[in-house]
């Protein structure tokens, strides 16, 4: 579990590594002290890098394993780039108007979870999410209020994911504590 984002970046598929590549040094270069979150898992300055850094590194390993005993119907490319995406809204969240000067194309600081602002950064860095895409970035966080008995709402690659941020955010919500500044 020892890849770095910028190494992971370079499984995602055309045409979406460029725009992860570009989001990703922009968020490195203007928020590089984002939190993962405000005290339920690495919430420390650098937090969301280290976050997002395991999650996609659970990715590579849990795919891999889950991969061999029955064929995914996704890819790991896919996973990586919604776990990528997942929290984006979260380095804008808490940033300071002069950070925020630097992304000229956000209006108004995002929210908890907020799911227009996420849909605005992916049209603002030219993503492409395709339809299961799309499920596995709103649903990565469950179903919510969408849960209806007898019907599937998250996708399989939606719930790869969950299982992934579940991991980071609640088993090992205090790794790497050593980073804590």
């Amino acid at each position: 579990m020892d890849r770095t984002v910028e190494d992971m970046l370079q499984s995602i598929e055309l045409p979406n590594r460029q725009p992860a590549q570009v989001l990703w040094a922009d968020l490195q270069k203007h928020l590089p002290e984002t939190p993962g979150s405000t005290g339920a898992h690495q919430a420390w300055s650098g937090g969301y890098a280290d976050h997002i850094t395991e999650v996609m590194n659970l990715a590579y390993t849990l795919y891999e394993t889950l991969n061999v005993e029955r064929k995914l119907r996704f890819s790991l490319s896919s996973a990586l780039l919604v776990l990528f995406l997942h929290d984006c809204e979260k380095p804008f969240k808490n940033a300071t108007g002069k950070e925020l000067k630097a992304f000229d194309w956000v209006q108004k600081r995002p929210t908890k979870s907020d799911k227009l602002f996420q849909e605005k950064l992916i049209t603002q860095y030219k993503f492409k999410l395709n339809t299961e895409e799309v499920n596995g970035l709103k649903y990565v966080e469950g179903e919510g209020d969408d849960y209806r008995h007898g019907k599937r709402v998250q996708g399989p690659l939606a719930a790869f994911c969950h299982v992934c941020d579940v991991v980071s955010a609640r088993i090992w919500h205090d790794y790497p504590k050593e980073n804590i500044k």
